[in-house]
């Protein structure tokens, strides 16, 4: 067969015992996480040549999984492994792609990373593409599986919608119906972890984005359609979930089912030594499999009762490059007199970490920090009068409006706005240690791709880098409608409404200086010493073969160390 011509969700026969993975997830110059789920309970061993690591599978609501900390590696190294299950080998499979491997980092090397957000599971063929487009994930894995590709990113990130509870697939509605009456609340929305489970089988098991999740290193963060559409966007949408007979199921599924297939991966051997729930695994002592589900369901009622309980957020430092990446849904304020995206644990971990020192420091939250300005005051005027206090009409209003149009990004929560900004420009100016090169925000989201950069005198640079979505694009009418609200009249007209509810000025001025696109697409982020180098890529049909796209470049970016190094642009209109 062709390189990728397996239909999405297909995946290996279960008798081969592996049912998702291995997933090659926290890489650093010594160490390698994999993770896997697996058809059976098992001793889960991966092999480097003569070397090898095992760990035992851990159940949870009737699935296996196991992460194995593979140690003792060269910095620098490229490896091929292979897995094995009780001692058989089950991976790598015969599907014409490469060996997979573990790439250390080489300190000698400055980092590169891919990042977006926004993918959904749908068929690879001629009638998934024509609905959603071709999957910028899948062609980029196609390019990196051909020969001569040139240097692999030493991480992807994805910021949030790795998969959508809330708009489910044909393939996904079928499984459904053959569990339950999809008549009934929630309907085709998911309902409980077996879902969660088959859903991310649909959204990682074809064969490139297995082969490529197997070899690049990944981490993740969650965003609201992990969960659902506008999740925390308010104390009323909570209040209004809470009274269903099926929410409680579906975050107490969503959380710990996202604590499984993305959370644990993104942790060091370090930061995970120190989880209960993984203590809870590596402590296991027999006989038999550890099962965690009362566990698992435990800490997930209780993360969502009480989220200061636990963080989400997390850290990774390169020679040079310091990433951040942090959680600006679960960890969200909803009393209307204490709104705030981050709750006051968050807010102080975020503050401990923002500090200089390094070249560039990058900030992973799932919603832009810098929206399109005319989308920033028409967020920041709702937050106003949906909180207004003595104007019930304009609450009413206010939060209608924020449901409808999903307004509740950073501008939606001044107050934590406000504070991140400070924060930003305190190490942009030098205050918090030696001023670096850029502070960026990377996002995802919006559905459209961005750059945006701060407006300052001196300092660091102060930029925003969007790339949204790797496969669910807008409907064509509705790019002219976001691009309208975002760049055109709604500008001048947002902040004139935001004066006129008395919303406090934005700390800085920030502007476009690249964009909007609309395109499918996976950025790639290098820091080249002298600046940040980024680029776009997007799948585009060739040879009349779909299911094997090429990958093209959708826009380009060079961000050097003084402003005048990247050329200012207007806003190329809808694409």
């Amino acid at each position: 067969m062709s390189i990728g011509s397996t239909p999405a969700g297909s995946g290996p026969r279960p008798d081969r015992g592996l049912v998702l993975g291995p997933m090659l997830r926290h890489v650093d110059d010594a160490s390698a996480s994999i993770w896997v789920e697996t058809a059976a309970a098992c001793t889960v061993e991966v092999r480097c040549g003569a070397d090898a690591w095992q760990a035992e599978t851990f159940a949870a609501h009737g699935h296996h999984y196991a992460l194995i900390e593979v140690s003792g590696l060269e910095a620098g190294s490229v490896r091929p492994y292979t897995v094995h299950l009780d001692g058989h080998l089950a991976w790598p499979v015969q599907d014409g792609f490469p060996d997979s491997m573990i790439s250390t980092l080489d300190p000698a090397k400055e980092p590169r990373l891919a990042f977006g957000s926004c993918r959904t599971s749908v068929s690879h063929d001629e009638s998934g593409n024509r609905t959603h487009g071709i999957d910028a994930m899948r062609a980029y894995a196609l390019a990196m599986a051909a020969p001569g590709h040139g240097r692999w990113p030493d991480l992807a990130l994805f910021l949030g919608d790795q998969v959508y509870a809330d708009s489910t697939s044909g393939q996904m509605q079928e499984f459904i119906r053959r569990r339950r009456n999809i008549k009934e609340a929630p309907g085709a929305e998911l309902k409980d972890f077996e879902e969660y489970a088959h859903l991310y089988r649909l959204a990682w098991s074809d064969p490139a984005n297995r082969w490529l999740l197997s070899t690049l290193p990944s981490a993740m963060i969650f965003d609201d359609h992990d969960i659902r559409d506008d999740w925390n966007s308010s104390l009323g949408w909570k209040q209004k979930m809470q009274q269903t007979g099926w929410w409680h199921e579906r975050i107490v599924s969503g959380l710990g089912s996202y604590w499984i297939y993305q959370h644990l991966g993104n942790l060091s051997p370090d930061q995970r030594a120190a989880d209960p729930l993984w203590q809870r695994i590596v402590t296991h002592t027999g006989p038999g499999e550890l099962d965690l589900t009362a566990d698992l369901d435990e800490f997930a009622e209780r993360v969502d009762a009480v989220p200061e309980s636990y963080s989400w957020s997390y850290c990774r430092d390169w020679d040079a490059v310091r990433l951040i990446v942090v959680d600006s849904r679960a960890a969200r304020k909803l009393e209307p007199e204490r709104r705030a995206l981050l709750d006051p644990a968050e807010l102080a971990w975020l503050d401990e970490r923002m500090r200089g020192g390094f070249r560039h420091l990058l900030i992973g939250t799932s919603l832009p920090f810098l929206l399109p300005m005319g989308l920033h005051h028409v967020e920041s005027w709702d937050e106003a009068i949906a909180s207004g206090s003595r104007r019930r009409l304009g609450a009413w209003l206010g939060e209608r409006l924020r449901r409808r149009f999903d307004l509740e990004h950073w501008a939606a929560f001044q107050r934590s706005f406000q504070e991140v900004a400070r924060i930003a420009t305190e190490v942009a100016d030098g205050k918090r240690g030696s001023a670096p090169q850029t502070v960026t925000f990377l996002s995802g989201d919006v559905h459209f791709s961005y750059v945006s950069e701060v407006e300052r005198e001196g300092g660091s640079r102060i930029l925003q880098a969007v790339c949204s979505p790797i496969r669910n694009p807008l409907p064509r009418f509705l790019r002219y409608f976001a691009a309208a609200l975002a760049f055109g009249p709604a500008v001048p007209f947002g902040a004139w409404i935001a004066r006129r509810a008395h919303v406090p000025n934005p700390p800085f001025g920030w502007s476009l200086i690249k964009g909007p696109w609309f395109d499918n697409n996976l950025a790639i982020l290098e820091d080249t010493g002298d600046g940040l180098a980024l680029s776009w890529l997007t799948g585009v049909a060739r040879d009349g073969d779909p299911a094997n796209p090429g990958l093209d470049t959708v826009a380009v970016a060079s961000l050097g160390t003084r402003r005048d190094d990247m050329h200012r642009e207007d806003p190329s209109g809808p694409r």
